[in-house]
């Protein structure tokens, strides 16, 4: 077992922190400079030769730095950790920046994802581990380092718990996109719980960023709905099933997201959701949403989730019995 060292670059302090403290490690030192035009310098404050190394940094824009900022930020600093010659580099990225641009839907379209994944190969990391991309055959075959990969499923199943009561549960996806996802959560839901829960889809087609399709497949009726996704941007997609839940029947709408990006015109959206509750991580802060509609949140943190998995990288083991709930 080589040494472990976990470093936190600054956007991301604060998750970092509650990952050291679960991890039972301090965090390594690191310097990072901005300099009047716009350029920095971030650099390892220890000797990390050796070391096994991980860097965590949430690749999503905020007010200070957009994605493409962070992105730079981790791939230099990746590359010093390699020049200073540390045996395996590891980005803990909690959201991975352009995963959702994954394939061509246009003539021309870039895959960005497959280039994101270049970058960080070419400056040196040997790993990459982050929370529910989009597509996550796409997110592995963009690689060709290892691409670790964590669900927020079992943590919303341990979250909602015991609060769901004896009426039946429904698993909805928002689009036939998401059903392999919802039929991840429904599993791990039905375990948590000890009883049947059924699964549920709604149509949707995308074109020019217009949204279409309003059927509902599946049987919601007199059931608690609990609608999961992989992100929130504007809220529209979470919204179309919330209505159509319970417009078929649905007794309780519960809705859960792992990253919520909340772009700048969902705070209405999200305020006039029609759910009983919303979960997020908080792989991304939500930081775009007033005060107000923020505290209507329930957030769980991926932390401890985290550092389990750094653990088992770090001892060698695999990551598959996290993805059960504990």
């Amino acid at each position: 077992m080589a040494k472990l060292q976990l470093f936190a670059i600054a956007a991301s302090h604060t998750l970092g922190v509650q990952v050291a403290a679960a991890l039972g490690v301090p965090l390594a030192a690191h310097e990072e400079r901005d300099f009047e035009d716009g350029e920095f310098k971030i650099r390892p404050l220890e000797s990390v030769r050796g070391g096994d190394v991980y860097v965590l940094h949430s690749l999503h824009g905020d007010t200070a730095q957009s994605a493409n900022d962070k992105l730079m930020r981790l791939a230099v600093f990746i590359g010093a950790l390699h020049d200073a010659a540390a045996t395996r580099i590891t980005a803990v990225t909690p959201y991975l920046c352009y995963a959702r641009k994954d394939r061509r839907t246009k003539a021309h379209d870039p895959v960005s994802s497959r280039y994101v994944a270049q970058i960080l190969e070419a400056v040196g990391c040997d790993c990459v581990l982050t929370f529910d991309v989009h597509n996550l055959a796409a997110y592995q075959n963009a690689f060709r380092i290892v691409a670790e990969h964590l669900e927020a499923g079992p943590l919303f199943a341990e979250f909602l718990g015991s609060t769901l009561g004896d009426a039946p549960l429904v698993v909805v996806s928002p689009d036939g996109g998401g059903i392999t996802r919802a039929e991840r959560f429904r599993q791990t839901l039905a375990a948590r719980v000890r009883r049947d829960v059924t699964g549920a889809f709604m149509e949707k087609h995308r074109s020019a960023g217009v949204v279409s399709g309003t059927a509902l497949v599946g049987d919601v009726d007199r059931r608690t709905a609990i609608v999961i996704d992989d992100l929130i941007s504007t809220g529209g997609t979470l919204a179309r099933a919330a209505v159509a839940c319970r417009a078929h029947g649905a007794t309780r709408v519960i809705a859960a997201a792992t990253h919520g990006l909340f772009s700048a015109q969902a705070d209405a959206t999200i305020a006039a959701l029609p759910v009983e509750m919303l979960i997020v991580t908080d792989t991304v802060p939500p930081f775009r949403l007033a005060p107000a509609t923020r505290a209507k949140l329930a957030i769980v943190s991926v932390a401890p989730r985290l550092a389990a998995a750094i653990r088992a990288l770090n001892a060698g083991d695999d990551l598959e019995v996290l993805q059960e709930p504990s």
